[in-house]
C-alpha cells in the first residue's frame, strides 16, 4: 500500500488524516529494532537518571535534571520524526511511546511532590490518571484493542511535560496553570478511551 506524501504537515505530526500505519496494528510483528524504537529507548533508560539527579538536588531546580527532563519529553517528538521519515512504524513502538510519556511524567510528579513545588492535589490527580492510562493500554492490548491516541490526549501531554519542567527550574506559578490545564485535557483524554473501549467491545 503507497504512504501518503510526506509533507511538512504529516512530517510534523499536524496531519494525522488516514488509517494508523499497518505496522501498528495489534496482528503486526513487534519490530524492536528500528531507529524510532532506538531513540524510545535510550528515552526509557534515560527516565531513572533523571529522576536520580532531579531528587539529589537541594530544591528540585538543578539545571541538569530540567534538561534531561527536557530531552526526554521531546525525544518523543523526534521519534515521531524519525518513524514518519524512515517509514519505521512498529507495533511495539505505538506500545512504547505511550508508556514512556507516561513514566517521565510518573518520575516528574514524584520529584515536584517531593520538593512540594506544585500543588499536591493536582499531582495525585494527575498521577492517577497516568496509572489510569497503563492499566487501560494493558487491559487493550490483552483484549486486542488497537489503542488510538485521541486529540485530547496527543495536546494534553505537553502541558503536563511543560508544568513539570517550569517546576523545574522554579516557574511554580506557570507550572501550576500548565497542570490544571493538562488534567482537564487528559481527564477528557481517558473518558474518550474508555468510551471507545467500551463501544469496541
Amino acid at each position: 500500500m503507497a504512504r501518503e506524501p510526506l509533507t511538512f504537515r504529516r512530517l510534523s505530526g499536524l496531519d494525522r488524516s488516514g488509517p494508523p500505519p499497518a505496522e501498528t496494528l495489534r496482528d503486526a510483528p513487534w519490530r524492536p529494532w528500528t531507529i524510532p524504537n532506538a531513540i524510545g529507548f535510550v528515552r526509557l533508560a534515560l527516565v531513572p537518571v533523571f529522576l536520580v539527579l532531579a531528587l539529589s538536588s537541594d530544591d528540585g531546580t538543578d539545571a541538569a535534571p530540567a534538561i534531561l527532563f527536557a530531552v526526554i519529553a521531546w525525544g518523543d517528538y523526534a521519534d515521531g520524526i524519525a518513524a514518519r521519515v524512515t517509514g519505521q512504524y512498529s507495533k511495539l513502538g505505538a506500545l512504547l511511546d505511550p508508556v514512556i510519556d507516561r513514566l517521565l511524567i510518573l518520575a516528574g510528579v514524584i520529584v515536584v511532590w517531593h520538593f512540594e513545588t506544585l500543588p499536591r492535589w493536582a499531582l495525585l490527580v494527575l498521577a492517577l490518571r497516568e496509572i489510569v492510562q497503563l492499566g487501560y493500554g494493558q487491559w487493550a492490548l490483552r483484549h486486542g484493542i488497537d489503542l488510538k491516541v485521541n486529540w485530547f490526549g496527543r495536546i494534553g501531554v505537553w502541558p503536563a511535560f511543560a508544568a513539570i519542567f517550569s517546576a523545574l527550574v522554579g516557574l511554580e506559578t506557570v507550572g501550576a496553570v500548565l497542570l490544571y490545564l493538562a488534567i482537564v485535557l487528559l481527564v477528557l483524554a481517558t473518558a474518550l478511551y474508555i468510551r471507545e473501549a467500551s463501544t469496541s467491545r
